[in-house]
């Protein structure tokens, strides 16, 4: 896990470099859906604070074992209605909104005593059928009803490029997300957040402005079979 965190960082600053920013304007986020505790302890050890998790249930047995240590949980599935109440108490991030129906019940049942729930929208760049997520052009309004709700704070915008071996297509795909945000924000929004990125196309990401790269692979290894 040492060497396997210091070289994603090696990575991650390289790109920064590239794209004159600083490493520290990028958030390594870890995706560790699946992989024990025992490995995100691991990583935690190494730096590593910001976990991302995709199922829910396993996700609140991580959180109750894992509560000692000073992590900023991700919540990065797709959220079913009737599971939104445990991720409103105990996230502090939710990626990849893209129905009005969950944000409004994670405004809601967000507690009143916790800070606002960061939330970025999944936009679905290609119209790809298998993925989530907001036709471009319906995101404008789609931001505008999220930044009324109460008890959230509209971060950002997140993708799940399609698969491009060719590092000046993925950097496609990442442009286009970039301008989106771009044009919100020159529309008065006031996005930080650019979620995109991932194992095998994180530093064609950066280049084009993302500052969180979610990480699973390149950082936890083969991911086990679910239920293992």
């Amino acid at each position: 896990m040492p060497e396997r965190v210091r070289q994603l960082r090696a990575r991650i600053a390289a790109a920064a470099e590239r794209a004159g920013r600083s490493a520290d304007s990028v958030t390594l986020l870890a995706v560790a859906k699946t992989q024990p505790a025992a490995l995100i302890r691991a990583a935690a050890a190494q730096g590593v604070r910001d976990i991302a998790e995709s199922y829910l249930d396993e996700a609140l047995g991580k959180l109750a074992v894992l509560e000692d240590l000073p992590l900023t949980w991700h919540f990065i599935g797709r959220l079913q209605g009737n599971k939104t109440r445990p991720v409103a108490e105990r996230f502090a991030w939710v990626h990849g909104i893209d129905r009005l129906r969950i944000a409004q019940r994670l405004s809601a049942q967000r507690p009143f005593h916790a800070p606002a729930l960061n939330v970025c929208i999944q936009v679905n760049l290609a119209a790809e059928a298998s993925k989530g997520g907001v036709p471009p052009a319906q995101l404008p309004a789609f931001a505008g009803q999220l930044a009324a709700l109460p008890r959230l704070k509209l971060r950002g915008l997140m993708c799940i490029a399609p698969e491009e071996a060719d590092p000046a297509r993925q950097r496609q795909w990442f442009a286009q997300l970039r301008q989106l945000q771009e044009r919100l924000n020159g529309g008065g929004a006031h996005l930080d957040t650019l979620s995109m990125g991932m194992s095998g196309d994180f530093e064609s990401a950066i280049l084009e402005g993302a500052t969180v790269v979610r990480i699973g692979t390149a950082l936890f290894g083969p991911r086990p079979a679910k239920g293992r």
